[in-house]
C-alpha cells in the first residue's frame, strides 16, 4: 500500500494533467496513458477514496432531499 504522501502526489499529477487536457501522466519514473478525461476522473475518485481510507475517514456521497407543499 502506498503512503498518503505518494497517493497525494499521484492525485496532484492527475489533476494537473486533467486541467491541461493531456492524457499522459508521469510520476516516480512511471508513465500512464489514459483514453479519456472520464477515465482520469475515475482514477482521481479512486485516489480520493484511498487517501480518505488511509487517513481514517469516509467519503459520503449521498444527498437527501425532503420537500413539502408548505400548506
Amino acid at each position: 500500500m502506498a503512503t498518503i504522501t505518494e497517493l497525494r502526489a499521484r492525485r496532484d499529477a492527475l489533476a494537473a494533467q486533467r486541467s491541461s487536457g493531456v492524457a499522459r501522466v508521469s510520476y516516480d519514473g512511471k508513465t500512464v496513458d489514459y483514453r479519456s478525461i472520464a477515465e482520469i476522473d475515475r482514477a482521481i475518485e479512486v485516489l480520493d477514496r484511498d487517501i480518505a481510507t488511509a487517513e481514517g475517514r469516509k467519503i459520503i456521497r449521498q444527498v437527501r432531499v425532503t420537500t413539502t407543499k408548505g400548506l
